[in-house]
């Protein structure tokens, strides 16, 4: 501990270090523990190995921030790598974990500068909780899981590896209780900076106990204020669109050019609204600064990438918007805009395809490619790309393609609809787009494509009943969208509304044969035999007298 914390002052200090002669005396210590006879047996040799590969990674990534001063992804990357050697030595890891802070603050960052701060209080809380048992104090970083479900990693090495009763461990000021007090006030601001109300509470839950054993009133109504305050916002803010949280993107990396990065995916969290054009220009332009404008090029489409048929002089970016996913189960956990936005770990993108190659093709061609991704941590963190470690396909034949689309036009009509405070101009561009005419591959093209035959192929029975039934749910939520525009519109536009009335009349009346006829194979009678059994009570086993 005491090697690493000295390599760590002599590569952030000294101006004038070589990195060669101390590569040099890394490997001749690599050497001597290797040979030395009377410890091959031991596991000294291991363990000096572990140490001296932990401490090429510090010097390389220390060195290599300098080149990446330009690339915000890679110099937080870096940090993290550095922060993660210092496992063992939490003074050198807090400190690291606040210059990622500062880092994160500078950029505007602040759900992950408030993220590098939760990190750093649930590492003093561990490390705290080994010194002295306080009732009031977070038991250490299991204390933080509400917070932030990445906070694990803090946990504390074993004892017999570091105590923090040893001397020059643990000795900063922030490894004391009014330390560990200042980082939560911290991380609660920058959370409040980023708009995140809701984490304030949980910040401060492990606040409070502290000032009500100092018995400090004046703190505890501060804090109260606070909180007031932060639960006001999310009262004011009830739909959350107010609030932006972030975009998301899936970024691959190939070509031998990339170095470590090739091959590699990441989910990028980009600021608020980021268009896809956004990220891709900043992406190419800093890659073609260090490479050369020939050297660089964007995949365009979302489909897998065959290494095989690139240039392998040339650096392949592949981007793609990709969005949270959940599974059915975890909505009814996730209720809030903010529920649906923070502890992020799945995200999906589509791609819609063809059998013949094409992307898009008629209605009873169109196939959809539902990429799932899961990355190693969760969003936000205490960085803003975060590689991808598993991947799922999920392939749509066209009548599922169908069934999703007439799902996704019945929620947001519904959400147009039920809108508080209601929207007239959302509403009417929604029902334009379900009930007008000119509406190309709308609703009835859909219906006469998919409704108007039933299937030969049993397997495709019980999706041509979703979609029909799809289609009821979507027809009624359009009369409700119809009544909720009359009750908002002026004298100017009862006309246009008459002319949505019109629309969508035609619309139900060419639906209607479509939609009501049902596939007699699904609604066959089950051929139950009728059971006689006694219904008195005494042959009911739960009150049968048994014998002991």
């Amino acid at each position: 501990m005491q090697v690493t914390m000295s390599l760590s002052s002599l590569v952030g200090m000294s101006q004038n270090f070589n990195e060669e002669h101390l590569r040099r005396s890394l490997k001749t210590i690599l050497t001597y523990a290797e040979e030395d006879l009377e410890l091959r047996d031991t596991p000294f040799p291991e363990q000096v190995q572990d140490l001296v590969f932990n401490l090429h990674m510090i010097l390389t990534d220390t060195v290599k921030m300098k080149e990446y001063q330009q690339d915000p992804e890679m110099l937080i990357d870096l940090m993290y790598r550095i922060a993660k050697g210092y496992q063992t030595s939490p003074d050198l890891r807090l400190t690291w974990l606040q210059n990622m802070a500062g880092k994160h603050s500078e950029r505007g960052n602040h759900a992950e500068a408030a993220q590098c701060l939760v990190h750093s209080a649930a590492l003093v809380a561990e490390y705290l909780n080994m010194l002295e048992d306080c009732r009031y104090l977070p038991i250490g970083c299991v204390s933080f899981q509400n917070i932030s479900s990445n906070v694990l990693e803090e946990s504390a090495v074993s004892d017999d590896i570091l105590s923090p009763e040893e001397e020059g461990i643990c000795a900063g000021k922030y490894f004391t209780e009014s330390g560990l007090v200042g980082l939560l006030e911290q991380a609660a601001a920058s959370f409040n900076m980023a708009a995140m109300y809701e984490a304030i509470n949980e910040v401060y839950k492990i606040l409070l106990p502290v000032h009500e054993a100092s018995r400090d009133f004046k703190k505890l109504a501060t804090v109260h204020g606070r909180l007031q305050d932060a639960f006001n916002k999310v009262c004011n803010q009830s739909s959350g669109w107010e609030r932006m949280f972030g975009t998301y993107f899936r970024v691959g990396f190939y070509g031998s050019r990339f170095g470590d990065l090739d091959e590699q995916e990441f989910v990028y969290k980009e600021p608020s609204i980021t268009k896809l054009a956004e990220i891709s220009h900043r992406l190419e332009e800093f890659y073609m600064e260090r490479f050369g404008d020939e050297s660089v090029e964007i995949i365009k489409d979302s489909n897998p990438v065959d290494k095989s048929k690139l240039d392998p002089n040339k650096a392949y970016l592949q981007i793609t918007y990709a969005e949270p996913f959940f599974d059915t189960y975890e909505l009814k956990e996730r209720i809030t805009y903010f529920d649906k936005n923070y502890n992020l770990r799945t995200f999906m993108y589509c791609t819609p395809f063809t059998l013949d190659g094409r992307a898009h093709g008629d209605l009873h061609q169109q196939y959809k490619r539902k990429t799932i991704l899961t990355t190693s941590h969760a969003f936000p963190y205490i960085k803003t790309r975060i590689n991808v470690i598993h991947k799922e396909e999920v392939i749509l034949v066209p009548i599922e393609v169908a069934i999703e689309d007439m799902q996704k036009k019945t929620q947001e009509l519904a959400f147009a609809t039920h809108q508080d405070p209601a929207d007239a101009k959302m509403l009417q561009m929604v029902l334009q787009g379900c009930v007008g005419t000119t509406v190309n591959q709308g609703p009835l093209e859909v219906a006469q494509v998919f409704l108007a035959d039933i299937p030969d192929d049993p397997k495709l029975f019980r999706h041509h009943n979703k979609l029909r039934l799809s289609f009821k749910d979507f027809s009624k939520r359009c009369e409700d969208a119809l009544r909720k525009n009359r009750s908002l519109i002026g004298p100017d536009q009862k006309e246009y509304h008459r002319e949505l009335e019109r629309n969508y009349a035609k619309l139900r009346e060419s639906l209607f044969p479509l939609i009501n006829r049902k596939i007699p194979q699904l609604y066959k009678p089950l051929n139950l035999q009728p059971t006689h059994s006694q219904r008195n009570s005494f042959s009911r086993s739960s009150l049968r007298k048994v014998d002991c």
